[in-house]
């Protein structure tokens, strides 16, 4: 485990969640729903090391743990979402009260830096000893480009897709990604869930998730993960982590899992080599891996991906070897985990390997999320140690094991 931890800069002001004027800053324009530059370092957030692929160090003699509240360790394993045209539709009691450590901005505005670095700040001001454990946040974003592109305004490129994107050459394509890397990094935002590693070896228009909104790097193995890992370079040049997406693949569904439910790739096969991109991926070392929630016949008709231990445990963590985060693709609003109560979408994934549970679209259920794995835990000895190695995998990208008593 690399020993570096992430730099600060103390915050010259503290932003209040009193200043309900907040939401007035940010406008949504009409568009999709899914998911000149500063370098300027984020003041309130870690960045993320050189080398991010980390197993959790054994537990040393003195407890790591010790001070924490099983609540606090909990907490650490929730991204909670926060609405960029409306933040303050959202309560801040997920992380005041729930303890819940990291953050996702959601939804689409052009209202431009200086608004983002404020709501960023609104949220980081409530990290201390009884809601985080002073543990800093991870504070994520969807800015792959195109379609798909939360933060524009003031501050931030238009990002072109990840198919125009693929026109370009890797090294030209890491600079323009390490300028955007930067402007995330100036508003506080340190981890892009990006870039979108799905082949797509069929008709892109047959593929609503990723090839008929030119998500796709291109259509070949070759272009898909020569594009995208010079991506993932140019954001880590910048100090912001990346999420390769959407495991072990989303490139082969005719529909998609946001708004439809029982979504099924019957083609792809634990060893195809639409995986093996993201073996490519994983060597790239990116700070996460996000788990998709469409159905894989082939590897698992039982379950969905992200609570599916074959995918999460057997392939990623056995056949490709990754070893660090593991986060799950929204576990809150898609339709097709709806059948599921929140809390047992929750349990169910920490209990297939993933670390990092994504509550975005609707962020409101994290307390019932958060509650039922709580009590999981409680009940529930071997439950609660994969919640502590989850726990402990967040805070090793984050800089921050072990963690300050």
């Amino acid at each position: 485990m690399s020993s570096r931890r992430a730099p600060w800069i103390t915050l010259g002001v503290v932003v209040t969640l009193g200043a309900a004027v907040l939401a007035v800053w940010f406008a949504r324009p009409s568009g999709s729903s899914t998911a000149e530059p500063s370098s300027t370092p984020s003041s309130s957030a870690p960045s993320p090391s050189a080398s991010h692929s980390r197993t959790p160090t054994p537990t040393p003699s003195a407890d790591p743990w010790a001070g924490w509240t099983l609540e606090q360790q909990v907490g650490q394993v929730f991204m909670v979402g926060v609405s960029v045209s409306d933040p303050l539709a959202v309560s801040t009691d997920a992380i005041a009260d729930d303890h819940v450590g990291n953050l996702f901005l959601q939804g689409r505005t052009t209202a431009g830096a200086d608004a983002v670095r404020a709501l960023v700040d609104s949220f980081t001001a409530l990290v201390g000893p009884s809601s985080t454990h002073s543990a800093p946040l991870l504070v994520a974003t969807d800015q792959e480009g195109g379609k798909v592109q939360v933060l524009r305004g003031p501050g931030f490129s238009t990002i072109p897709s990840a198919l125009d994107q693929a026109s370009l050459g890797a090294s030209a394509l890491r600079s323009r990604a390490e300028t955007w890397g930067a402007e995330l990094a100036s508003v506080g935002v340190n981890l892009d869930l990006a870039p979108v590693m799905d082949l797509v070896d069929g008709d892109p228009a047959a593929n609503p998730p990723v090839g008929a909104l030119d998500r796709s790097y291109g259509f070949t193995a070759n272009s898909v993960t020569t594009h995208a890992n010079a991506f993932s370079a140019g954001l880590s040049s910048a100090g912001v982590g990346v999420s390769i997406k959407h495991f072990p693949g989303l490139g082969r569904v005719t529909a998609n899992t946001d708004d439809t439910a029982g979504v099924t790739d019957d083609v792809t096969t634990r060893d195809d080599a639409s995986v093996d991109v993201f073996r490519s991926g994983i060597a790239a070392d990116p700070l996460s891996v996000m788990v998709s929630t469409a159905i894989y016949s082939r590897i698992d008709p039982d379950n969905p991906a992200a609570f599916s231990s074959t995918v999460v445990t057997g392939m990623l963590r056995g056949d490709l070897g990754y070893d660090g985060l593991i986060i799950t693709d929204d576990l809150s609003g898609a339709e097709q985990v709806a059948s599921y109560a929140p809390g047992d979408r929750a349990v169910r994934a920490l209990s297939a390997g993933v670390d990092l549970v994504l509550v975005s679209k609707e962020p409101k259920v994290a307390h019932e999320m958060v509650a039922a794995v709580v009590d999981r835990a409680r009940s529930d000895p071997s439950f609660a140690a994969l919640v502590r190695t989850a726990a402990q995998r967040v805070l090793v990208a984050k800089g921050e094991w072990p963690p300050s008593s």
